[in-house]
């Protein structure tokens, strides 16, 4: 067990130094000791409310004598502890202490509905039931508005945090163990809730490390399992069905931000399925620079807590993810004629291979990458896969094909390719931005099968940010967008916005705990953010170790948790953080007077106005920050001048963002 554990009963006829001596052994058990002197102290205070709590509880109703209270249960991987959680039938309470607070503090607040959203999310026990969350003051003075009776329905939303003092926690647990009646419902097995698994949706880090040590998808994301499942069920079976049939098969894969594109590919170049005799499994390519680093890096220091050594590590690292310029120059222009070890290969953010004229620029050859990954996978002996992976509104730099440079490689191929494409290619759908394989038309000579399995639908970043991309997506209309709000997130994710970058980063520290990350985003446009200390050139960011930058741990000044340096588009575009400090710069703004987005390039002393397709990789430059975090996202817009701005465009951008529906802090 991980917890101290009494019934309400029980609990009434311990001694205070019978329970705080079993709270030191688990204590010292967990390792906790130094933090115990701090506790003692805090728990002399609150068994008493509790147990005056439990003893009016019981007179109110009989059978909730026997109803299972936890102290100091560990939420796995989050370093913290709700003080108490009462497994009442269909209710559970959990009830987080303030010793000798006098006010219920907005963190406090946030901490114990934290503690709820991620027992209703990633802990089977909750499932079905009726949370709620109890902040306990015990110095606050009564406040009736928050004693009266807040119903807690569950509708996929938020939670209704009770704020009691030390005479309210009684009250509050009556009213709520009538309006959550267990009548005719089943106990709570005590024993079998606390030891059920934990399972929280991993990071793309995380994932990495699972799969690169033999998981997979089901074995790592159990709350989204079905549809990660079916779509790394289609790209298995499609590569087995090349193998044994000896073709070339190319998938096509969709999905919104965050729902698991680079999860299912990941999976499939280390899926145990794909080991064929001598052949090796697939190789997951990406063009994203500082994705392949940070992940190698992650591979590599997870092996070395295994005592693998650091180069052995490195080279099976690089079996495993590679940089897909790397490979194409590899193969396709130092060796034109030779083939890979890999039959099948995973392109990470296919959309973003670059145009003929990006290959002619960095190689004198006038061939696109979609056609020479195409030359490439056609010489392997026997038969090919390649899965595209392909994201919407992604492209953030200068030659970056798209989507429809892939069409235009398979329309003119000698060889037979088929293609399994998600409907969402075929049809321009906002998972691709509008996009479209085949802009004209499906040529003639090609097999296209569209399978709708090939599109991942549900965000598995956050469970609690599902709407995240298209609420982007709207916010980023060009011109005067219909109004969109926030409710859909309730208070589950919270999205808001200040004027200050002090009281972004005391936001961000305030949310902070245990693993989850927190850090910084900007635009690699925003140059004069250097005004507010933070520097954005690309001098200075080849300086910064990017993976130390997502791996550190707090009070490792490399990490992003120092709140220091802000990391680009390019820096983050594939991976995540828990919580998100999005930097809004100059380069991308609302024009007051046309309430239109404007896009600017900042050249010598002053932002021009860029000209053709960079106003759309500047506008996707924020698509990408906007939806980097998995928990909650803080806006900063400078109050300005920078000497080179207006600061009317930075006063219509908060315009912007409280009409979508935003909330400022300040």
């Amino acid at each position: 067990m991980n917890s101290v554990r009494y019934t309400l009963a029980s609990l009434l006829e311990a001694s205070a130094d019978e329970v705080l001596g079993r709270l030191a052994t688990l204590y010292a058990r967990l390792g906790f000791q130094a933090l115990w002197s701090n506790a003692i102290a805090a728990w002399r205070a609150q068994l008493p409310v509790l147990q005056q709590a439990a003893r009016e509880l019981i007179q109110f109703r009989s059978d909730s004598a026997e109803w299972p209270i936890l102290f100091e249960y560990s939420i796995p991987l989050r370093d913290r502890r709700p003080d108490a959680i009462i497994l009442a039938g269909n209710a559970i309470f959990v009830v987080e202490f303030k010793t000798g607070a006098e006010s219920h503090t907005a963190v406090d607040v946030w901490q114990v509905q934290s503690y709820a959203l991620d027992l209703r999310d990633f802990h089977p026990g909750c499932r079905g039931k009726t949370i709620i969350p109890i902040l306990v003051a015990t110095d606050a003075p009564t406040n009736e508005a928050s004693e009266r009776l807040i119903e807690t329905q569950l509708r996929g939303a938020s939670f209704a945090v009770q704020q009691v003092n030390a005479a309210g926690l009684g009250p509050c647990l009556r009213r709520f163990s009538a309006s959550a009646s267990t009548a005719g419902s089943d106990g709570v097995d005590a024993d079998s809730w606390e030891s059920a698994r934990y399972s929280p949706t991993p990071t793309i880090i995380e994932a990495a490390q699972k799969l690169f040590g033999g998981h997979q998808v089901r074995e790592i994301s159990h709350a989204f399992s079905d549809t990660l499942d079916r779509t790394s069920k289609v790209i298995s079976d499609a590569i087995s069905r090349s193998r044994s049939e000896g073709i070339r098969t190319i998938c096509f894969v969709t999905g919104i931000p965050g729902s698991g594109k680079t999860l299912v590919g990941l999976n499939a170049a280390h899926s145990p399925e794909l080991l064929h005799e001598s052949q090796t499994s697939a190789i997951f390519l990406s063009g994203n620079g500082p994705l392949v680093k940070v992940i190698r890096e992650a591979l590599c220091r997870e092996q070395a807590a295994r005592g693998v050594r650091k180069s052995e590590a490195i080279g099976v690292a690089s079996s495993f993810i590679a940089n897909v310029h790397g490979f194409i120059k590899a193969f396709g222009i130092t060796h034109p004629d030779s083939a890979p070890d890999h039959h099948a290969i995973i392109f990470d953010e296919a959309q973003r291979a670059w145009s003929k004229e990006a290959v002619a620029k960095e190689h004198e050859i006038e061939r696109s990458e979609p056609a020479l990954v195409l030359d490439i996978m056609e010489r392997v002996p026997g038969w090919a896969a390649i899965v595209a992976l392909v994201g919407g509104g992604q492209e953030i730099n200068t030659g970056e094909a798209g989507l429809a440079e892939w069409g235009r490689a398979l329309a003119n191929r000698d060889q037979n390719w088929c293609i399994l494409a998600s409907p969402d290619v075929l049809s321009g759908a906002e998972s691709v931005a509008g996009h479209r394989l085949f802009p004209d038309g499906t040529p003639p000579n090609l097999r296209v099968v569209p399978i709708p399995d090939l599109h991942l639908r549900v965000n598995v970043r956050s469970h609690r940010a599902q709407f995240m991309g298209s609420w982007v997506n709207q916010l980023l209309l060009d011109g005067p967008s219909r109004t969109v709000t926030t409710e859909q997130f309730g208070n589950e994710f919270p999205i808001v916005f200040t004027r200050s970058l002090a009281r972004a980063k005391e936001w961000l520290r305030e949310r902070q705990e245990g693993r989850q990350r927190t850090g910084l985003l900007a635009s690699s446009g925003a140059i004069r953010l250097r005004a507010y200390g933070l520097e954005l050139s690309s001098a200075f960011r080849k300086g910064v170790s990017y993976p130390d930058w997502f791996l550190n741990p707090p009070g490792d000044v490399r990490s992003s948790f120092q709140l220091e340096i802000a990391a680009t588009e390019f820096d983050s575009q594939g991976l995540e953080i828990d919580w998100a400090g999005v930097c809004w710069g100059g380069d991308f703004v609302v024009d007051p007077e046309t309430k239109r987005w404007a896009c600017f390039q900042f050249k010598g002393n002053r932002w021009i106005v860029p000209n053709g397709s960079t106003r759309e990789y500047i506008r996707n430059k924020y698509r990408v920050l906007l939806t980097r975090a998995r928990r909650g996202m803080i806006v900063w817009i400078p109050s300005g001048p920078d000497a080179a701005r207006d600061p009317a465009s930075f006063d219509a951008v908060t315009l912007r963002l409280a009409r979508a529906g935003m909330e400022q802090l300040d």
